[in-house]
C-alpha cells in the first residue's frame, strides 16, 4: 500500500502553484532583460570579435586569454548559456503548473526556443564579421523575447490572483496595439541608428548601415509617433482614473521612463556617443519596451489588483 501511495503521489511533487511559477517566470524575465545589457556592452566596447570561434573563444583555446575584449564577449556567451537554462526551467515549470492556460505553456516553450536560437545567431555574427543585419536580428530577437516574458509574468500573476474584465473600452485597447507597435518601431529605428554609428561592435573596419544623421532623424520621428499615441491613451486614463488608479499610475511611470530615455538620448548625441551613455540608453530602451508591453497587456487582461477597490 505504501509503494502504491508513493507512486501516485510522486507526480504531485512536480506540480507548481501559480505563486511558485511566478517566481520562476520573473527570473526568466530578468535574465532575458539582463542579456540585453551584456550584449550591448559587447557591441559598444568593440568586443564583438573578441572571440573569433564558437562556442570556444579561439581555435584550440576554449577560454578567453587575449585581453578584455575576449573576456567581454565570452562573458556575454556565459550569460546567454545561463539564460537558456532559465528559459528551459521556465518551460518545464509552466508545463507543471495546471493553473496556467495552454497558450502560456506554449509561450514559455517559444521563449526557450528563441533563447536557444540566439546561439546560432551569435555564431553567424562572428562568422560574418559582424554584418549589421545579423547583429540587428540578434538584438531584435532579444527584444521580442523580453516582450513574451513580460506577458508570461503577468499571466502567472493572474493565475495566482485572478483577472477581471477589461477596464478600458475596446477603442483604447486597440490603441494599445498601436503604441506597442510604435514602441517596437522605436526599438528597430534605434537599432538602425546604432548600426550606422561608431559602435559597430568590432572596430572601424566593420560594415555599417548608411550614414548616422539621417538615421537618427528618422529615429526621432518614430519617437514623436510613439509619444503621440501614448499621450492620447494617458489622457483617457487620466480622465477616468477612478476606474483604475493603478493602471493610470503605471501609464504615468511609462511616460516618465520615456522622458528619461529621451533625455539620455539627447545627452549621448551632444556628447558624441560615449559608449557608457549609449549603454544606459540601450538598457532604458529595453526597460521602456518591457513596461509598454506590460501596460498594453493589462489593457486587455487586467489583474484583479488593478480593479477599483
Amino acid at each position: 500500500m505504501s509503494r502504491f501511495a508513493t507512486s501516485v503521489e510522486t507526480p504531485r511533487a512536480w506540480v507548481l502553484a501559480p505563486a511558485q511559477f511566478f517566481v520562476l517566470a520573473a527570473a526568466n524575465l530578468f535574465g532575458l532583460w539582463a542579456i540585453l545589457g551584456t550584449g550591448a556592452a559587447v557591441r559598444l566596447t568593440d568586443s564583438g570579435l573578441g572571440c573569433r570561434h564558437w562556442p570556444g573563444c579561439e581555435k584550440g583555446h576554449p577560454l578567453p586569454a587575449k585581453g578584455y575584449h575576449s573576456y567581454v564577449e565570452f562573458g556575454n556567451r556565459m550569460v546567454g548559456g545561463v539564460v537558456i537554462a532559465i528559459t528551459l526551467l521556465t518551460w518545464l515549470g509552466a508545463w507543471r503548473t495546471p493553473a496556467l492556460p495552454r497558450w502560456a505553456v506554449r509561450l514559455a516553450l517559444a521563449l526557450f526556443i528563441g533563447a536557444l536560437a540566439q546561439a546560432p545567431l551569435g555564431y553567424l555574427a562572428v562568422r560574418s564579421d559582424l554584418r549589421w543585419p545579423v547583429v540587428m536580428s540578434h538584438l531584435l530577437l532579444s527584444m521580442l523575447l523580453v516582450a513574451g516574458a513580460v506577458v508570461l509574468v503577468l499571466e502567472a500573476r493572474g493565475s495566482s490572483e485572478g483577472h477581471v474584465p477589461p477596464l478600458v473600452p475596446r477603442e483604447l485597447r486597440r490603441l494599445a496595439a498601436v503604441f506597442v507597435g510604435a514602441c517596437f518601431l522605436l526599438v528597430v529605428s534605434g537599432t538602425f541608428a546604432t548600426a550606422a554609428g561608431p559602435h559597430s561592435g568590432g572596430g572601424k573596419h566593420i560594415d555599417r548601415f548608411a550614414s548616422l544623421k539621417p538615421t537618427v532623424y528618422v529615429h526621432a520621428v518614430v519617437v514623436a509617433i510613439f509619444l503621440g499615441a501614448f499621450v492620447f491613451s494617458l489622457g483617457y486614463l487620466a480622465a477616468r482614473r477612478e476606474r483604475s488608479p493603478r493602471l493610470f499610475m503605471l501609464a504615468v511611470g511609462v511616460l516618465a521612463l520615456l522622458f528619461v530615455q529621451m533625455g539620455v538620448g539627447e545627452l549621448q548625441w551632444r556628447t558624441h556617443l560615449p559608449w557608457g551613455v549609449v549603454l544606459v540608453h540601450v538598457i532604458l530602451a529595453g526597460t521602456l519596451w518591457a513596461a509598454t508591453v506590460a501596460l498594453a497587456t493589462l489593457f486587455w487582461r487586467p489583474l484583479r489588483s488593478f480593479a477599483p477597490a
